[in-house]
C-alpha cells in the first residue's frame, strides 16, 4: 500500500470514528460506521493472498448486514416515536435489533463466527485496528443506550463470550486466533457491566487497548505467526520478548499488573450489584483463558522449541523496535497502584 493511500484510509478510520461517536441521529452514526467498514477493507486486502481476499469478503458481508440491522432499529424507533435521537431508544424491537448489530460489530456470541477468521488473514498492523479502534465507534453506541437495553440478554451474551473465548482459545497455535478469542472475552468482560457502570465499560475498554497494542506491535516486530514461532523469538529480541511475557500476563488479569484492574473492579461492581452468581461464573470461566495466556507466557521464555523446528533461529539479526512500544507495555504492567485516581476519575 502506497504513503497516500495508508494516509487516506487511517484519515477515514479516524473520521468515520468520530462522526459515530460525536453523533445525537441514528444517519449519522450509520454514516460514521459505513465510512469506517469502507476504510479498513483496503488495509485488510493489501496483500493480495487468498486468505486476505477472504477475510476482506467475509468481513464485508458480516458489517453491511451488522450496519444494516442498525439503521433498521434506528427507523423503526423514529417511526414509533417520531424521533432519530440516538438516546431516545425505547421500543422494545428497536431495541433488540440494536443489540444484535452491536453484538455482531464486537463479536460477541454467537455472532462471534467472523472475527477469528478475519483476523487470521490480516496483518498484524490491520488486526491491531479491527481489535481496538474498529470496535470503539460500536461500544460508543452500546454505552449511550445502555439505559433501554436488556440487561438479562447483554449478562446472557457476555458470559458466553468469556465461555467461548476462553475455550475456543486452548487448541489454537496461530498467535493472530489467540488474540481475535482474547478479544472475544474481554468484549465479554466489558460488555456485561456496561448497563450497570458504563464508565467501567470504557475504563477496561481503554486498559484492553493498551494491553493489545503492545502484544500486537512486539508480535509484528518479531514477525510471530505461531507458537512454534513463539518459541524462537528470543534470538531476535530477547528483551522485547521478556516484556512479551510481561505483558501477556497482565492481559490475563494476574495481579499486581494492569490486567488485573478492570476485572477486579468489574467483579466488585457485580457483587454490589447483587448479581454474585454472575461474577463468580465468569471468574472460573477466565480460568481458560488464563490457560492460553499462561501457555503463551510459557513459550516466550523457553529457548529452544521441545521439536526439531524449520524456522531459522536469527541469532545476530537486527530488529527495528518500534518505539511505541516500550511505553505501552509499561503502561500495560504498572497502571495497578494508580486504581484510586481512576475510580475517582470515573
Amino acid at each position: 500500500m502506497t504513503p497516500l493511500a495508508k494516509l487516506i484510509s487511517t484519515s477515514s478510520i479516524l473520521l468515520g470514528t468520530t462522526i459515530t461517536i460525536t453523533s445525537n441521529h441514528w444517519m449519522t452514526a450509520w454514516i460514521g460506521l459505513e465510512i469506517n467498514t469502507l476504510s479498513i477493507i483496503p488495509m485488510i486486502s493489501k496483500s493480495h493472498h487468498p486468505r486476505a481476499i477472504e477475510a476482506t469478503t467475509k468481513y464485508f458481508l458480516v458489517q453491511a448486514a451488522a450496519s444494516t440491522l442498525l439503521l433498521f432499529s434506528g427507523t423503526i424507533n423514529a417511526w414509533y416515536t417520531g424521533q432519530w435521537d440516538i438516546t431516545q431508544l425505547s421500543y422494545p424491537p428497536a431495541c433488540l435489533l440494536l443489540t444484535t448489530a452491536i453484538a455482531i460489530k464486537l463479536g460477541l456470541v454467537p455472532f462471534h463466527f467472523w472475527f477469528p477468521e478475519v483476523l487470521q488473514g490480516s496483518s498484524f498492523t490491520t488486526a491491531l485496528l479491527l481489535s481496538t479502534v474498529m470496535k470503539l465507534p460500536p461500544t460508543t453506541i452500546l454505552l449511550i443506550t445502555s439505559h433501554s437495553l436488556s440487561p438479562t440478554l447483554l449478562t446472557l451474551m457476555s458470559t458466553t463470550s468469556i465461555a467461548l473465548g476462553g475455550w475456543m482459545g486452548l487448541n489454537q497455535t496461530q498467535t493472530r486466533k489467540i488474540m481475535a478469542f482474547s478479544s472475544i472475552s474481554h468484549i465479554g468482560w466489558m460488555t456485561i457491566i456496561t448497563t450497570h457502570n458504563p464508565e467501567l465499560t470504557l475504563l477496561a475498554f481503554y486498559i484492553y487497548i493498551l494491553m493489545t497494542a503492545s502484544i500486537f506491535l512486539t508480535m509484528n516486530t518479531t514477525n510471530t505467526l505461531s507458537l512454534p514461532t513463539l518459541m524462537v523469538s528470543w534470538t531476535k529480541t530477547p528483551m522485547l520478548n521478556t516484556t512479551l511475557m510481561l505483558t501477556l500476563l497482565s492481559l490475563a488479569g494476574l495481579p499486581p499488573l494492569t490486567g488485573f484492574l478492570p476485572k477486579w473492579l468489574i467483579i466488585q461492581e457485580l457483587i454490589k450489584q447483587e448479581l454474585t452468581t454472575t461474577a463468580t461464573t465468569i471468574s472460573l470461566l477466565s480460568l481458560l483463558s488464563l490457560f492460553f495466556y499462561l501457555r503463551l507466557a510459557y513459550c516466550t521464555t523457553i529457548t529452544l522449541p521441545p521439536n526439531p523446528s524449520n524456522k531459522t533461529k536469527q541469532w545476530y539479526a537486527k530488529t527495528s523496535t518500534n518505539t511505541l512500544i516500550p511505553t505501552l507495555t509499561s503502561l500495560s504492567v504498572s497502571l495497578l497502584p494508580l486504581t484510586p485516581m481512576m475510580l475517582t476519575a470515573t
